[in-house]
Protein backbone atom coordinates (compact mmCIF):
# COMPACT_ATOMS: atom_id res chain seq x y z
CA UNK A 1 0.00 0.00 0.00
CA UNK A 2 2.61 2.25 0.80
CA UNK A 3 5.00 1.78 -1.97
CA UNK A 4 1.23 2.23 -4.42
CA UNK A 5 1.31 5.38 -2.81
CA UNK A 6 4.72 6.79 -3.26
CA UNK A 7 4.54 5.49 -6.97
CA UNK A 8 1.17 7.35 -7.23
CA UNK A 9 2.63 10.67 -5.16
CA UNK A 10 6.08 10.29 -7.49
CA UNK A 11 3.63 10.52 -10.85
CA UNK A 12 1.71 13.60 -9.15
CA UNK A 13 4.83 15.65 -8.82
CA UNK A 14 6.16 14.75 -12.21
CA UNK A 15 3.01 15.35 -14.03
CA UNK A 16 2.98 18.74 -12.46
CA UNK A 17 6.47 19.17 -13.27
CA UNK A 18 5.82 19.01 -16.85
CA UNK A 19 3.13 20.71 -16.76
CA UNK A 20 4.83 23.42 -15.42
CA UNK A 21 8.08 23.25 -17.63
CA UNK A 22 5.54 23.12 -20.64
CA UNK A 23 4.04 26.47 -19.51
CA UNK A 24 6.70 28.31 -18.92
CA UNK A 25 7.50 28.66 -22.40
CA UNK A 26 3.94 28.88 -24.01
CA UNK A 27 0.43 29.57 -22.60
CA UNK A 28 -1.93 27.00 -23.15
CA UNK A 29 -3.70 26.43 -26.06
CA UNK A 30 -7.04 27.80 -25.89
CA UNK A 31 -10.28 26.16 -27.69
CA UNK A 32 -13.54 28.50 -28.23
CA UNK A 33 -16.81 27.92 -29.44
CA UNK A 34 -20.24 28.53 -28.77
CA UNK A 35 -23.29 26.13 -27.50
CA UNK A 36 -26.65 26.29 -29.07
CA UNK A 37 -28.22 28.68 -26.74
CA UNK A 38 -25.54 31.01 -27.35
CA UNK A 39 -22.94 30.38 -24.68
CA UNK A 40 -18.98 31.27 -25.09
CA UNK A 41 -16.97 28.48 -24.27
CA UNK A 42 -13.21 28.59 -23.60
CA UNK A 43 -11.66 25.03 -23.18
CA UNK A 44 -7.93 23.51 -22.64
CA UNK A 45 -7.26 19.90 -22.51
CA UNK A 46 -4.98 18.88 -19.30
CA UNK A 47 -5.04 15.10 -19.50
CA UNK A 48 -2.02 14.80 -16.83
CA UNK A 49 -4.21 13.92 -14.05
CA UNK A 50 -7.69 12.83 -13.50
CA UNK A 51 -9.24 15.77 -13.14
CA UNK A 52 -11.76 18.70 -14.44
CA UNK A 53 -12.44 22.34 -13.34
CA UNK A 54 -15.61 23.74 -14.77
CA UNK A 55 -16.28 27.46 -14.37
CA UNK A 56 -19.62 29.31 -15.49
CA UNK A 57 -19.56 32.93 -15.39
CA UNK A 58 -22.47 34.82 -15.75
CA UNK A 59 -22.98 38.66 -16.49
CA UNK A 60 -25.54 38.72 -13.36
CA UNK A 61 -23.26 40.37 -10.96
CA UNK A 62 -23.48 43.66 -8.49
CA UNK A 63 -23.65 46.36 -11.81
CA UNK A 64 -26.33 44.50 -12.53
CA UNK A 65 -28.34 45.26 -9.36
CA UNK A 66 -31.74 46.88 -9.11
CA UNK A 67 -31.09 46.91 -5.57
CA UNK A 68 -27.79 46.17 -4.01
CA UNK A 69 -27.56 42.93 -2.39
CA UNK A 70 -29.75 41.13 -4.81
CA UNK A 71 -26.97 39.20 -7.23
CA UNK A 72 -25.07 37.91 -4.39
CA UNK A 73 -27.89 36.63 -2.82
CA UNK A 74 -29.53 35.37 -6.35
CA UNK A 75 -25.99 33.05 -6.75
CA UNK A 76 -25.35 32.47 -3.37
CA UNK A 77 -28.24 30.76 -3.09
CA UNK A 78 -28.51 28.57 -6.04
CA UNK A 79 -27.32 25.38 -4.44
CA UNK A 80 -29.99 25.75 -1.68
CA UNK A 81 -32.69 23.80 -3.41
CA UNK A 82 -33.83 22.60 -7.02
CA UNK A 83 -37.24 21.40 -8.11
CA UNK A 84 -36.23 17.85 -7.19
CA UNK A 85 -33.56 18.60 -4.12
CA UNK A 86 -33.03 20.48 -0.88
CA UNK A 87 -29.90 21.73 0.32
CA UNK A 88 -28.51 19.36 2.48
CA UNK A 89 -29.18 16.67 -0.77
CA UNK A 90 -27.53 18.84 -2.79
CA UNK A 91 -24.42 19.17 -0.54
CA UNK A 92 -24.89 15.67 -0.06
CA UNK A 93 -25.16 14.85 -3.49
CA UNK A 94 -21.84 16.64 -4.48
CA UNK A 95 -19.64 15.24 -1.66
CA UNK A 96 -20.76 11.09 -2.12
CA UNK A 97 -18.75 11.48 -5.43
CA UNK A 98 -15.94 13.76 -3.92
CA UNK A 99 -16.84 17.12 -6.02
CA UNK A 100 -16.11 20.53 -4.99
CA UNK A 101 -18.90 23.57 -6.10
CA UNK A 102 -18.32 27.38 -5.67
CA UNK A 103 -20.11 30.18 -6.12
CA UNK A 104 -19.40 33.97 -6.01
CA UNK A 105 -20.26 36.75 -7.31
CA UNK A 106 -18.57 40.62 -7.77
CA UNK A 107 -18.99 43.53 -9.23
CA UNK A 108 -18.78 42.37 -13.12
CA UNK A 109 -19.23 38.57 -12.87
CA UNK A 110 -21.14 35.75 -11.01
CA UNK A 111 -19.11 32.68 -10.73
CA UNK A 112 -20.42 29.00 -10.56
CA UNK A 113 -17.35 26.32 -10.70
CA UNK A 114 -17.42 22.49 -9.94
CA UNK A 115 -14.47 20.37 -9.37
CA UNK A 116 -14.27 16.53 -9.89
CA UNK A 117 -12.47 13.38 -10.83
CA UNK A 118 -13.11 12.18 -14.49
CA UNK A 119 -14.20 8.98 -13.53
CA UNK A 120 -17.05 8.66 -16.04
CA UNK A 121 -19.98 7.79 -12.73
CA UNK A 122 -18.32 10.21 -10.87
CA UNK A 123 -18.12 13.00 -13.32
CA UNK A 124 -21.96 12.22 -14.44
CA UNK A 125 -23.90 12.58 -10.67
CA UNK A 126 -21.12 15.75 -10.26
CA UNK A 127 -22.55 17.50 -13.03
CA UNK A 128 -25.89 16.11 -13.35
CA UNK A 129 -25.97 18.15 -9.72
CA UNK A 130 -24.45 21.19 -11.02
CA UNK A 131 -26.80 21.52 -14.20
CA UNK A 132 -29.73 21.53 -11.66
CA UNK A 133 -28.39 23.86 -9.57
CA UNK A 134 -28.02 26.06 -12.26
CA UNK A 135 -30.87 25.62 -14.52
CA UNK A 136 -33.51 24.62 -11.99
CA UNK A 137 -32.96 26.56 -8.40
CA UNK A 138 -35.54 27.01 -6.67
CA UNK A 139 -34.65 30.17 -3.96
CA UNK A 140 -36.47 28.79 -0.77
CA UNK A 141 -38.22 31.05 1.46
CA UNK A 142 -36.53 30.54 4.72
CA UNK A 143 -33.01 30.25 3.24
CA UNK A 144 -33.53 33.79 1.85
CA UNK A 145 -34.39 34.73 5.54
CA UNK A 146 -31.68 32.80 6.38
CA UNK A 147 -28.85 34.30 4.07
CA UNK A 148 -30.64 37.68 4.82
CA UNK A 149 -29.64 37.31 8.54
CA UNK A 150 -26.28 36.72 7.64
CA UNK A 151 -25.37 39.28 5.16
CA UNK A 152 -27.28 41.75 7.95
CA UNK A 153 -25.01 40.07 10.45
CA UNK A 154 -22.16 40.97 8.15
CA UNK A 155 -22.88 44.52 7.25
CA UNK A 156 -23.12 45.31 10.99
CA UNK A 157 -19.79 43.86 11.02
CA UNK A 158 -18.37 46.00 8.19
CA UNK A 159 -19.25 49.68 10.43
CA UNK A 160 -16.72 47.78 13.36
CA UNK A 161 -14.32 47.50 10.57
CA UNK A 162 -12.18 50.92 9.11
CA UNK A 163 -11.04 48.98 6.31
CA UNK A 164 -14.21 47.88 5.23
CA UNK A 165 -15.31 51.94 5.96
CA UNK A 166 -12.64 53.47 3.85
CA UNK A 167 -13.30 51.28 0.66
CA UNK A 168 -16.82 51.54 0.64
CA UNK A 169 -16.40 54.70 0.62
CA UNK A 170 -13.68 55.24 -2.13
CA UNK A 171 -15.91 53.00 -4.52
CA UNK A 172 -19.14 55.49 -3.41
CA UNK A 173 -16.99 58.97 -4.16
CA UNK A 174 -15.01 56.91 -6.76
CA UNK A 175 -18.07 56.25 -9.39
CA UNK A 176 -21.16 58.35 -7.28
CA UNK A 177 -24.40 56.91 -9.23
CA UNK A 178 -22.62 55.06 -11.57
CA UNK A 179 -23.54 50.63 -10.94
CA UNK A 180 -19.87 50.28 -9.92
CA UNK A 181 -20.59 52.25 -6.69
CA UNK A 182 -22.48 49.56 -5.48
CA UNK A 183 -20.72 47.23 -3.09
CA UNK A 184 -21.95 43.02 -3.93
CA UNK A 185 -23.39 42.77 -0.50
CA UNK A 186 -25.73 46.05 -0.74
CA UNK A 187 -26.66 48.04 2.39
CA UNK A 188 -28.71 47.41 5.25
CA UNK A 189 -32.08 49.00 3.78
CA UNK A 190 -31.91 47.53 0.17
CA UNK A 191 -30.86 43.58 1.38
CA UNK A 192 -33.98 44.10 4.17
CA UNK A 193 -36.09 44.76 1.02
CA UNK A 194 -35.08 41.76 -0.97
CA UNK A 195 -38.05 39.20 -1.98
CA UNK A 196 -37.85 36.09 -3.70
CA UNK A 197 -39.32 37.29 -6.76
CA UNK A 198 -36.22 39.75 -7.11
CA UNK A 199 -34.04 36.47 -7.31
CA UNK A 200 -36.32 34.55 -9.78
CA UNK A 201 -36.36 37.64 -12.07
CA UNK A 202 -32.87 38.09 -11.91
CA UNK A 203 -32.04 34.52 -12.75
CA UNK A 204 -34.52 34.46 -15.57
CA UNK A 205 -32.94 37.52 -17.10
CA UNK A 206 -29.54 36.92 -16.14
CA UNK A 207 -29.11 32.96 -16.46
CA UNK A 208 -29.53 32.51 -20.02
CA UNK A 209 -26.81 31.59 -22.92
CA UNK A 210 -26.10 34.60 -24.22
CA UNK A 211 -24.85 36.39 -20.91
CA UNK A 212 -22.55 33.31 -20.33
CA UNK A 213 -19.33 32.02 -20.74
CA UNK A 214 -18.13 28.42 -19.72
CA UNK A 215 -14.30 27.48 -19.09
CA UNK A 216 -13.41 23.74 -18.58
CA UNK A 217 -9.90 22.77 -17.97
CA UNK A 218 -9.14 19.13 -17.71
CA UNK A 219 -9.26 15.61 -18.89
CA UNK A 220 -11.40 15.71 -21.34
CA UNK A 221 -11.26 15.77 -25.06
CA UNK A 222 -13.13 18.25 -27.52
CA UNK A 223 -16.06 16.29 -27.88
CA UNK A 224 -16.88 15.26 -24.19
CA UNK A 225 -16.23 19.29 -23.34
CA UNK A 226 -18.74 20.27 -25.68
CA UNK A 227 -21.31 17.56 -24.18
CA UNK A 228 -20.72 19.02 -21.04
CA UNK A 229 -21.26 22.26 -22.22
CA UNK A 230 -24.65 21.21 -23.75
CA UNK A 231 -25.64 19.46 -20.61
CA UNK A 232 -24.85 22.09 -17.97
CA UNK A 233 -26.14 25.25 -19.75
CA UNK A 234 -27.93 23.95 -22.83
CA UNK A 235 -30.98 23.61 -21.00
CA UNK A 236 -31.16 27.56 -20.32
CA UNK A 237 -33.04 29.76 -22.84
CA UNK A 238 -30.86 32.26 -25.34
CA UNK A 239 -31.76 35.17 -23.76
CA UNK A 240 -30.13 38.12 -24.55
CA UNK A 241 -26.92 39.62 -23.41
CA UNK A 242 -26.91 41.80 -21.07
CA UNK A 243 -26.59 45.62 -22.04
CA UNK A 244 -23.53 47.25 -21.86
CA UNK A 245 -22.21 49.00 -18.77
CA UNK A 246 -22.24 52.55 -18.75
CA UNK A 247 -18.68 54.28 -19.05
CA UNK A 248 -16.74 55.64 -16.08
CA UNK A 249 -17.03 59.75 -16.15
CA UNK A 250 -13.63 61.07 -15.07
CA UNK A 251 -13.65 63.10 -11.73
CA UNK A 252 -14.08 66.98 -11.77
CA UNK A 253 -11.90 67.20 -9.28
CA UNK A 254 -10.13 66.14 -6.37
CA UNK A 255 -11.84 65.23 -2.97
CA UNK A 256 -11.23 64.45 0.31
CA UNK A 257 -13.13 62.37 2.92
CA UNK A 258 -12.59 62.20 6.53
CA UNK A 259 -14.53 59.70 8.70
CA UNK A 260 -14.10 59.21 12.35
CA UNK A 261 -13.00 55.94 13.71
CA UNK A 262 -11.90 54.86 17.64
CA UNK A 263 -8.31 53.26 16.21
CA UNK A 264 -4.94 54.20 16.81
CA UNK A 265 -4.63 54.24 13.03
CA UNK A 266 -5.63 55.61 10.27
CA UNK A 267 -6.58 53.66 6.80
CA UNK A 268 -6.04 55.66 3.97
CA UNK A 269 -7.18 55.36 -0.24
CA UNK A 270 -6.13 57.21 -2.86
CA UNK A 271 -7.23 57.05 -6.25
CA UNK A 272 -9.33 57.81 -9.39
CA UNK A 273 -10.83 55.40 -12.33
CA UNK A 274 -8.34 54.82 -14.68
CA UNK A 275 -8.40 52.02 -16.93
CA UNK A 276 -10.63 48.48 -18.75
CA UNK A 277 -9.76 45.30 -19.74
CA UNK A 278 -8.14 45.42 -23.07
CA UNK A 279 -6.91 48.85 -22.65
CA UNK A 280 -4.07 48.86 -25.20
CA UNK A 281 -1.95 50.71 -22.04
CA UNK A 282 -2.14 47.99 -20.00
CA UNK A 283 0.84 46.26 -20.22
CA UNK A 284 2.42 49.38 -19.78
CA UNK A 285 0.77 50.36 -16.52
CA UNK A 286 1.30 46.95 -14.99
CA UNK A 287 5.03 47.01 -15.37
CA UNK A 288 5.01 50.69 -14.25
CA UNK A 289 2.57 50.60 -10.95
CA UNK A 290 5.11 47.19 -10.12
CA UNK A 291 7.98 49.79 -9.39
CA UNK A 292 5.67 52.40 -8.06
CA UNK A 293 3.75 50.24 -5.54
CA UNK A 294 2.70 46.36 -6.82
CA UNK A 295 6.16 44.74 -5.98
CA UNK A 296 5.76 44.74 -2.14
CA UNK A 297 8.27 45.65 0.23
CA UNK A 298 11.07 47.03 -2.87
CA UNK A 299 8.87 49.17 -4.54
CA UNK A 300 9.05 53.08 -4.42
CA UNK A 301 6.14 53.89 -2.49
CA UNK A 302 7.65 51.01 -0.14
CA UNK A 303 11.16 52.30 0.19
CA UNK A 304 10.20 56.01 0.57
CA UNK A 305 6.61 55.74 3.35
CA UNK A 306 8.72 52.41 5.07
CA UNK A 307 12.09 51.99 4.61
CA UNK A 308 13.15 55.66 4.67
CA UNK A 309 10.44 56.76 7.27
CA UNK A 310 9.23 54.20 8.95
CA UNK A 311 5.40 55.74 8.24
CA UNK A 312 3.48 52.39 7.67
CA UNK A 313 4.23 48.72 7.98
CA UNK A 314 3.03 47.94 4.06
CA UNK A 315 2.02 50.35 1.41
CA UNK A 316 0.91 49.57 -2.40
CA UNK A 317 -0.19 50.72 -5.50
CA UNK A 318 -3.11 48.57 -7.96
CA UNK A 319 -4.69 48.82 -11.39
CA UNK A 320 -7.92 46.50 -11.08
CA UNK A 321 -9.35 46.74 -15.05
CA UNK A 322 -13.20 46.20 -15.45
CA UNK A 323 -15.39 46.00 -17.96
CA UNK A 324 -15.43 50.07 -18.18
CA UNK A 325 -12.73 51.64 -16.03
CA UNK A 326 -11.81 50.01 -13.08
CA UNK A 327 -9.55 52.26 -9.82
CA UNK A 328 -6.02 52.80 -9.72
CA UNK A 329 -5.70 52.77 -5.79
CA UNK A 330 -2.82 53.02 -3.55
CA UNK A 331 -3.36 52.81 -0.24
CA UNK A 332 -1.59 52.04 3.76
CA UNK A 333 -2.44 51.99 7.10
CA UNK A 334 -0.72 54.25 9.49
CA UNK A 335 -0.68 55.84 12.94
CA UNK A 336 -3.35 58.61 13.54
CA UNK A 337 -0.18 61.14 13.90
CA UNK A 338 1.12 60.15 10.98
CA UNK A 339 -1.90 60.01 8.51
CA UNK A 340 -1.07 63.53 7.06
CA UNK A 341 2.82 63.08 6.14
CA UNK A 342 2.01 59.59 4.94
CA UNK A 343 -0.44 61.20 2.53
CA UNK A 344 1.97 63.93 1.65
CA UNK A 345 4.46 61.56 0.84
CA UNK A 346 2.26 58.92 -1.33
CA UNK A 347 1.75 61.92 -3.38
CA UNK A 348 4.84 63.25 -3.89
CA UNK A 349 6.19 59.68 -4.68
CA UNK A 350 3.55 59.30 -7.15
CA UNK A 351 4.36 62.41 -9.20
CA UNK A 352 7.56 62.08 -9.34
CA UNK A 353 7.52 58.59 -10.73
CA UNK A 354 5.27 59.79 -13.15
CA UNK A 355 7.64 62.81 -14.11
CA UNK A 356 10.56 60.53 -14.26
CA UNK A 357 9.64 57.55 -14.99
CA UNK A 358 11.64 54.30 -13.37
CA UNK A 359 15.54 54.01 -14.10
CA UNK A 360 16.63 51.45 -16.31
CA UNK A 361 17.76 49.15 -13.32
CA UNK A 362 14.06 49.07 -12.15
CA UNK A 363 12.33 48.15 -15.44
CA UNK A 364 15.02 45.55 -16.42
CA UNK A 365 14.11 44.35 -12.74
CA UNK A 366 10.34 44.21 -12.89
CA UNK A 367 10.47 42.63 -16.23
CA UNK A 368 12.36 39.89 -15.21
CA UNK A 369 10.32 39.60 -11.64
CA UNK A 370 6.78 39.05 -13.81
CA UNK A 371 8.03 37.07 -16.62
CA UNK A 372 10.21 34.70 -14.27
CA UNK A 373 7.04 34.36 -12.20
CA UNK A 374 4.61 33.96 -15.06
CA UNK A 375 4.61 29.97 -15.26
CA UNK A 376 3.62 29.99 -11.48
CA UNK A 377 0.37 31.52 -12.79
CA UNK A 378 -0.52 28.64 -15.10
CA UNK A 379 1.01 25.95 -12.96
CA UNK A 380 -2.24 24.49 -12.34
CA UNK A 381 -5.64 23.56 -13.80
CA UNK A 382 -7.35 25.76 -11.00
CA UNK A 383 -4.79 28.86 -12.32
CA UNK A 384 -5.36 28.26 -15.90
CA UNK A 385 -9.12 28.42 -15.82
CA UNK A 386 -9.36 31.50 -13.66
CA UNK A 387 -7.27 32.70 -16.51
CA UNK A 388 -9.63 31.35 -19.49
CA UNK A 389 -12.34 32.43 -17.84
CA UNK A 390 -10.86 36.08 -17.83
CA UNK A 391 -10.16 35.95 -21.14
CA UNK A 392 -13.30 34.72 -22.28
CA UNK A 393 -15.67 37.04 -19.97
CA UNK A 394 -13.42 40.38 -21.35
CA UNK A 395 -13.45 38.44 -25.06
CA UNK A 396 -9.40 39.22 -25.04
CA UNK A 397 -7.28 37.47 -27.66
CA UNK A 398 -6.91 33.88 -27.15
CA UNK A 399 -2.97 34.35 -27.66
CA UNK A 400 -3.69 36.53 -24.44
CA UNK A 401 -1.54 34.17 -22.44
CA UNK A 402 1.16 33.47 -25.34
CA UNK A 403 2.12 36.75 -26.47
CA UNK A 404 1.93 38.10 -22.54
CA UNK A 405 5.75 37.97 -21.83
CA UNK A 406 6.25 39.34 -24.94
CA UNK A 407 4.19 42.21 -24.30
CA UNK A 408 6.01 42.50 -20.74
CA UNK A 409 9.35 42.73 -22.14
CA UNK A 410 8.52 45.56 -24.89
CA UNK A 411 7.56 48.27 -22.08
CA UNK A 412 9.91 50.99 -22.39
CA UNK A 413 10.41 53.70 -20.56
CA UNK A 414 8.43 56.31 -22.28
CA UNK A 415 5.56 54.06 -22.52
CA UNK A 416 5.27 53.61 -18.89
CA UNK A 417 5.45 57.83 -18.67
CA UNK A 418 3.06 58.14 -21.42
CA UNK A 419 0.25 55.53 -20.04
CA UNK A 420 0.51 57.16 -16.38
CA UNK A 421 -0.11 60.24 -18.37
CA UNK A 422 -3.15 59.55 -20.00
CA UNK A 423 -4.72 57.40 -17.14
CA UNK A 424 -3.88 58.95 -14.26
CA UNK A 425 -4.54 62.44 -13.09
CA UNK A 426 -2.52 63.39 -9.01
CA UNK A 427 -4.60 66.38 -9.20
CA UNK A 428 -7.95 64.77 -9.96
CA UNK A 429 -7.70 61.97 -6.77
CA UNK A 430 -10.20 60.64 -4.12
CA UNK A 431 -8.80 60.58 -1.09
CA UNK A 432 -10.29 58.80 2.11
CA UNK A 433 -9.26 58.72 5.49
CA UNK A 434 -10.63 56.60 8.09
CA UNK A 435 -9.27 57.19 11.87
CA UNK A 436 -9.03 58.16 15.23
CA UNK A 437 -7.90 61.57 16.17
CA UNK A 438 -3.82 61.94 16.27
CA UNK A 439 -2.24 61.87 20.20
Amino acid sequence: MLKRNTRLMQWIVTALVTISFGLAHAGPQIQHWQTENGARVYYVPAPELPMLDIRIIFDAAGARDDIPGVALMTNGLLEEGTGKMNADEIADAFAAVGAQFGSSSHRDMSIVSLRSLTQTDLLDKAVDTMTQVINQPSFPEESLERERKRMLIALQGKKQSPGAIAKETFFTELYGDHPYANEATGTEETVKQIKRSHLIEHHKRYYVGRNTIIAIVGAVDRKQAEALAEKIIGPLPPGKPAQAIPEVNSLAKASLVKKEFPSSQTHLLVGQPAVKRGDDDYFALFVGNHILGGSGLVSRLSEEIREKRGLSYSTYSYFSPMRQRGPFQLGLQTRNDQAEEALEILKQTLVEFMEKGPSKDELESAKKNITGGFALNLDSNSKIIENIAMIGFYQLPLDYLDTYTDKIDAVSIEQIKAAFKRHVQPDKMVTVMVGGEAE
